[in-house]
């Protein structure tokens, strides 16, 4: 399978890299440095190749170096399908982030269309005994790998729905203000819902159909007062308007994909994954990121790259080298940091590694 990889990447004054210039196969790569050196650093940058706001959920005016205010750039040329394209994503001092593709001005959502990118950072490890925020994000982020433009349909539903928190907090009782809001909000909504049940429909797919060590997890989505909740346009409009006088009373919006929270079971042991070890948490979440990139690679003719900071914690040695075989299996080009070179052994010959060994960047690729 041809796949996706990046085959040069240069930072300029961006985090904690002053410049950095990395020219790469398409294997797996394999960071190591001490903490604070600027690994993950890396592959924030390469999590920008695609539309959102990367893997730390940064503002524009966040990356860039400090002390220094002359804003950060980070460029890239990307091999799909033995295409290349030269990605240029930066943000001027105080200026929102732009995009240029092969030397035009570009969208963030085009981005969408060349570069599918899939993550675990160390954050997720909380994710299922953190509140159910973090776990819409993580599902919305799996649904963006498959659909780019879904990012667009939930800012649509946001902005409806602030509006319509706003009238709520001012007791706004005239159903007329309402009604275009909350038509905007179904439709958006229902939307949203539709494209987070194809993602699981995907994952479960890929998770039933797979040869792998990591367990299944059985995933749902779920409204804040159980299994059943509005999800057609026609449901959540009536829901909405059925509702105005309790959202009053609490002066936001009670009822829609906001709401929803995402459940999983260990498959094999039937207990909820918020019950389960860490080691076994972290094994469910791997075992998704893999199946959420085998599934892009059935849709998309390529997998994704996979983003996998501290890839090793929780992960004993033989655990280490079944990942690292269904990583190259999988055909994907991995960038993974962890903080001793001998975290990657299992990887033998199969990878490229690069050491940072300072804060102002990489210091080599072995």
């Amino acid at each position: 399978m041809a796949g996706l990889a990046v085959r040069s990447l240069v930072l300029s004054h961006f985090r904690s890299h002053k410049t950095a210039h990395l020219e790469l196969g398409p294997e797996p790569v394999a960071i190591f440095g001490p903490n604070g050196a600027g690994k993950t650093n890396i592959l924030e940058a390469v999590s920008l190749l695609s539309p959102g706001r990367g893997l730390r959920r940064a503002a524009a005016e966040e990356m860039g170096r400090r002390p220094e205010t002359i804003g950060w750039k980070v460029s890239a040329v990307v091999a799909l399908r033995g295409q290349a394209h030269e990605i240029e994503t930066w943000s001027e001092a105080g200026a929102a982030r732009q995009v240029r593709v092969d030397g035009k001005a570009a969208t963030q959502l085009s981005l969408g269309s060349i570069v599918r990118v899939v993550w675990l950072i160390p954050a997720m490890d909380r994710l299922w005994t953190e509140g159910a925020e973090g776990r819409r994000r993580f599902l919305d982020r799996l649904v963006l790998s498959f659909e780019p433009k879904h990012g667009e349909v939930v800012l649509t539903y946001d902005k409806a729905m602030r509006e319509r928190n706003r009238l709520l907090k001012d007791q706004v009782r005239d159903g007329a203000w309402y009604d275009a809001l909350e038509a905007q909000m179904a439709t958006a909504g229902a939307t949203v819902i539709a494209n987070r049940e194809a993602t699981l429909t995907r994952i479960a797919d890929a998770q039933r159909d797979a040869a792998t060590v990591f367990p299944a997890a059985h995933l749902a989505l779920s409204g804040p007062d159980g299994p059943e909740f509005p999800q057609s346009e026609a449901e959540l409009l009536t829901a909405f308007r059925a509702g105005r006088r309790a959202d009053l009373a609490a002066g936001r919006t009670l009822t829609g994909p906001h709401r929803a929270d995402l459940s999983a079971i260990y498959a094999d042991k039937g207990i909820p994954a918020r019950d389960s070890s860490t080691g076994e948490q972290k094994a469910l979440l791997l075992s998704l990121i893999l199946s959420n990139a085998r599934a892009l690679a059935t849709d998309q003719g390529a997998p994704p790259l996979l983003l996998l900071d501290e890839v090793a914690a929780h992960l004993d040695e033989a655990r280490r080298a079944a990942l690292y075989d269904e990583i190259c299996a999988l055909g994907a080009q991995a960038w993974m940091t962890g903080t001793g070179a001998d975290l990657f052994a299992e990887l033998g010959s199969r990878a490229q590694r690069i050491s940072v060994t300072a804060a102002d960047g990489p210091g080599g690729v072995d």
